[in-house]
């Protein structure tokens, strides 16, 4: 074991992945990146002052509304070294941190979901999905049930990766195999999901915003805008996950020798019966939820349905459903949590669901930090006029090289993960790198839909060989259990070829998607055509 420990750390991959992260490690915390970024953009705009561009505008009437029409505008890049700019910064610091589009739907969706973390029905509810199935089926049981744990925010990392090691373990297979599977699951598919999360509304808020200012584009990015494609990835993900593991991780790791563990190893704890019936009556809770939610959007004379005028498609009437779905996320997760709390007295009072979201909202104090930076950066980067005249000159410079259409979603797929590998944060990457892409690529006849959906494959397909995964600590942790000496250049040799594998087949399954067609989710067509 310890000559096949030394040939994966001399291997040529992960050599390079250990440089990669010294380089990486050498970046600082994304807080104070982005308040760099932000000091960047207000260096570019003085160096840049007066670079023009020609660009579609509105046309707005006397009060300031648009009429629907566009005219070409000439657009100056404006400096904020200047006594108006930084007067703009010193009054609109505020309102940039406030205004940053993802802030509010992401701390409502956590409120629902820390009740449900934090009573155990989720973790209640993963253990019997995964401990209630064939043996055959546990590897793609796992994977699957780790994929649809990003529902619960990173509940999955603490939660799916130890358990699928003893459940490895105790079926006598390789116990960093599971971890291996689980891993893949939980973080190489979360951007897969038959719900939809907390991400959702994140990266559709951020989208959203940087679509407005494309001229003709009068649509709204809608929290569904990647829906039925994630269905589809959820199965992807879970078959992948699969083949690699029986096919690869597994003959690498040979056989596993218990005396190799750190410590005794327990078998995985079956839900009692109690436990089991709490579940069943929160979930019934969850379905009287699901059926009310559903009344809302799909009953004619439902207040968040359109109110006015004869919708040509189902979803267009449902406009006001999906525009906040993020509350009804919230409640079918509030709902039922709050439902297994009190059965199994986790929950006595009103005290103790008001402790676990102020739990739940400190937990969450990292990203309001770092909602506050970003939300300038972004301020900035409008105000400035600086992703106009980005979007254009990078528009001549694509139609110059000669990409376009499934090429240029291909390329921003590599580029994304490249960058995963040094900047791990999806919403934090998204929010740098959407109001540059999104107004370029759907000038170039892309969907905002479907350059979202790009950007999470490349975001997912990397996060689990890169060293700055936040998590990868705790999981050489629960490694060690099973394999004490274990280092962190076999454990992304594992994970290597899950990798490559999703990228391949994700990659291959969206560009299918995209020439046949196919809507990314309800409404949303993968290619643009600007009035």
């Amino acid at each position: 074991m310890a000559e096949e420990k030394s040939s994966q750390s001399d291997n040529f991959i992960v050599r390079l992945l250990h440089k990669i992260a010294a380089v990486g490690n050498k970046l600082p915390d994304p807080v104070t990146l982005f308040f760099l970024i932000a000091f960047g953009v207000v260096l570019l705009s003085w160096i840049l002052a007066g670079v023009e561009a020609e660009v579609m505008r509105p046309v707005l009437d006397d009060c300031g509304n648009p009429t629907g029409e566009f005219a070409e505008t000439t657009v100056g890049i404006s400096s904020l070294l200047t006594s108006e700019g930084i007067q703009w910064m010193y009054l609109n610091a505020i309102s940039n941190f406030t205004g940053f589009a993802p802030l509010g739907p992401v701390l409502m969706v956590m409120l629902g979901i820390g009740i449900a973390e934090r009573t155990g029905l989720i973790a209640i509810g993963l253990r019997m999905l995964v401990m209630s199935v064939p043996r055959k089926l546990i590897t793609a049981t796992l994977i699957f049930a780790c994929v649809m744990s990003s529902m619960a925010a990173d509940a999955g990392y603490v939660v799916m990766i130890p358990l699928g090691a003893m459940i490895f373990a105790g079926m006598g297979r390789h116990p960093i195999a599971g971890i291996g599977a689980a891993f893949a699951g939980v973080s190489g598919g979360f951007s897969a999901n038959l719900l939809l999360t907390g991400l959702d509304p994140m990266l559709a808020e951020i989208t959203n915003e940087a679509a407005q200012g494309v001229a003709g584009f009068d649509q709204t990015v809608a929290v569904t805008a990647n829906w039925y494609f994630l269905i589809a990835s959820t199965f992807l993900v879970t078959a992948v996950g699969t083949w690699v593991t029986h096919t690869f991780i597994e003959p690498m790791l040979g056989d596993w020798d218990p005396s190799e563990a750190s410590e005794p190893i327990e078998e995985p704890e079956k839900p009692t019966p109690v436990e089991q019936r709490n579940f069943w009556i929160a979930m019934a809770s969850a379905a009287v939820v699901t059926a009310g939610i559903l009344v809302l959007g799909l009953w004619e004379g439902s207040p968040l349905r359109a109110l006015q005028g004869e919708p040509e498609y189902w979803w267009e009437a449902m406009a006001p459903f999906f525009q906040r779905l993020d509350v009804l996320i919230t409640l079918l997760f509030f709902i039922p949590g709050l439902v297994y709390g009190i059965l199994n007295k986790m929950i006595k009072n009103d005290k103790d669901v008001a402790n676990m979201a102020s739990d739940t909202m400190a937990s969450m104090g990292a990203y309001v930090v770092l909602a506050f930076p970003a939300g300038q950066f972004i301020a900035y980067f409008s105000h400035t006029n600086l992703d106009v005249v980005v979007a254009d000159r990078g528009v001549q410079l694509l139609e110059w090289v000669g990409l376009g259409g499934i090429p240029l979603l291909l390329g921003f797929i590599v580029l994304t993960g490249i960058l995963n590998l040094f900047f791990g944060s999806a919403s934090a990457k998204w929010a740098v790198m959407g109001p540059v892409f999104v107004p370029m690529l759907m000038l170039m006849g892309l969907s905002p839909e479907a350059i979202q959906v790009a950007y999470r494959i490349g975001d997912s397909v990397t996060n689990i060989v890169t060293p700055l995964m936040p998590y990868l600590p705790l999981i050489i942790v629960f490694a060690r259990k099973y394999v004490k000496d274990i280092q962190i250049g076999t454990i992304l040799t594992v994970m290597l070829p899950y990798s490559v594998a999703l990228a391949i087949g994700w990659s291959l399954m969206l560009v299918a998607w995209v020439y046949l067609g196919i809507d990314l989710g309800p409404g949303a067509q993968p290619f643009l055509e600007l009035d």
